[in-house]
Formats: C-alpha cells, structure tokens, sequence
C-alpha cells in the first residue's frame, strides 16, 4: 500500500527566495511570510522592510520600517532599497501572488546598473 504525504502549504515553502541584487543589497521574501505584501532588504548583516500597500489592485503606498532585532540599512543601503521597491512594486506584489499564492518558485534577478 503507497502512503500519500499532504504538506500544507507553509510546509512545501522552504526557502527564502531572493528576488533581486542590487549594489550589494539583497531584497528578499521571508518563507513563512504574511499580509501586507512586503519585502526585507539585507546588506552585510543590516536589514529593513518595505510594505507594498495595494487597493484594488493599484500599488497606492510604500512604507519602509526597520526590522526588531535588527540593525537597519544604512544611508546608501537604504537609498538603494528604496530605488528597487519603488522601480518594482508591482513586479514585488506579482511575485508575492506567485510564491505565496501559486506556489510559484521565483528566479532571482541581479541588477547591474541604477534604476531610474
């Protein structure tokens, strides 16, 4: 008799996928994440997040906060961050429906040059 093992979807979830390198920063999704849409900016052991607000599916609102426990990112840490989010937003919420929602694996992305 074969046995049939069910996971539950946090259980199939067991990565951190990254999502994009920019400048030495890494931009990512926690595995066991939850709502608003956000994601964790790294740099060399510094970290902060930035909220995605959506309404109607129009990104309205971008809040960046700092991480308990953590040390934030620095100036140009964060400028970077905040470059990224604000250029992707929309590529960050459709990633988030397709890791968290679709089960989706993501392919990180390195960016090599500014973005507007």
């Amino acid at each position: 008799m074969r046995q049939t093992l069910r996971m539950s979807p946090l259980e199939r979830i067991t990565d951190m996928p990254k999502l994009y390198e920019y400048f030495g920063l890494i931009v990512m999704f926690y595995a066991n994440e939850h709502e608003p849409v956000h994601v964790h900016g790294k740099c060399q052991g510094r970290e902060s997040k930035a909220e995605i607000i959506v309404l109607n599916g129009v990104v309205t609102e971008i809040r960046y906060s700092e991480v308990a426990g953590r040390a934030p990112l620095g100036f140009r840490e964060m400028k970077y961050f905040q470059e990224l989010v604000s250029a992707r937003a929309n590529d960050i919420v459709q990633k988030w429906i397709d890791f968290f929602v679709l089960h989706k694996s993501i392919k990180p992305e390195r960016i090599t040059g500014r973005l507007p």
